[in-house]
């Protein structure tokens, strides 16, 4: 049995999330499908979190077991080619052979997030669809000075979605910052691990506290609150990427 470590990057707006779902098009499946196609093999694709519908990714990681040691040149080669033959929004950039103890997902030690906020009156052309645009004025600086209020352990039920199936709602924000860069506001998160929408859900509360809507004590008052009927709003999905996996 050979175990294969794969990154991947992915457009997410074809696809109804990462988790495969009857009668969905989703990015596991997509791969999975990929894999059977050029070792015959159909296999359980584990990943390292399960991206929403509309959500990007430029550093997945995902696992999977073959019976036979295929090179990872063959495999990562192997797979870009079926992706593309199925025309997927897909790419992976490497494949490695790794013990059987590697576990996508369980062997995380943290997980990176980047939104991106296209703050501009005209909308998005070229980056429609990859962005949330937001036509009014943001100030960044408040939005940033708000941010670092959630770093820290905490119990999180204001920014988790109703549907969350997380056990606990306390995580450790290890990284909550607000970047301004011309026209893009990037807002980038760390963590071991995030509650459903954990992500989105602070970045629409930040927004708030860019149009001025809320001060930045304002937004440590909703977390302070755990009342998920405080969050100031959900951010669209199509302005969020998960960047990166650490191991």
């Amino acid at each position: 049995m050979a175990r294969f470590r794969i990154l991947i990057e992915y457009d997410g707006r074809p696809y109804a999330g990462w988790q495969r779902q009857a009668g969905h098009h989703t990015v596991q499946a997509a791969i999975e499908n990929a894999v059977l196609g050029f070792s015959g093999e159909a296999i359980t694709l584990k990943g390292a979190g399960r991206t929403d519908a509309g959500v990007h990714a430029t550093g997945q990681v995902a696992h999977f077991d073959l019976s036979k040691d295929w090179s990872e040149r063959a495999v990562r080669d192997a797979l870009n080619a079926h992706l593309r033959l199925n025309s997927e929004a897909v790419a992976v950039l490497s494949a490695q052979s790794v013990g059987e103890d590697f576990d996508a997902r369980f062997s995380a030690t943290a997980r990176h997030y980047r939104y991106i906020i296209l703050n501009r009156r005209a909308p998005a052309a070229l980056a429609q669809g990859r962005v949330w645009w937001v036509p009014k004025a943001l100030d960044w600086e408040a939005m940033a000075e708000a941010a670092l209020t959630l770093l820290g352990r905490y119990d999180f039920t204001t920014f988790r979605s109703a549907q969350c199936q997380a056990s606990s709602p306390v995580r450790t924000l290890d990284r909550f910052d607000v970047s301004r860069f011309g026209e893009r506001i990037e807002i980038t998160a760390s963590a071991r691990s995030f509650l459903h929408n954990q992500v989105r859900s602070m970045v629409g509360s930040l927004k708030r506290v860019g149009e001025g809507g809320w001060e930045p004590q304002d937004l440590r008052a909703a977390l302070d609150a755990a009342d998920r009927a405080r969050c100031a709003g959900l951010a669209p999905p199509e302005g969020l990427y998960l960047e990166q996996v650490d191991y």
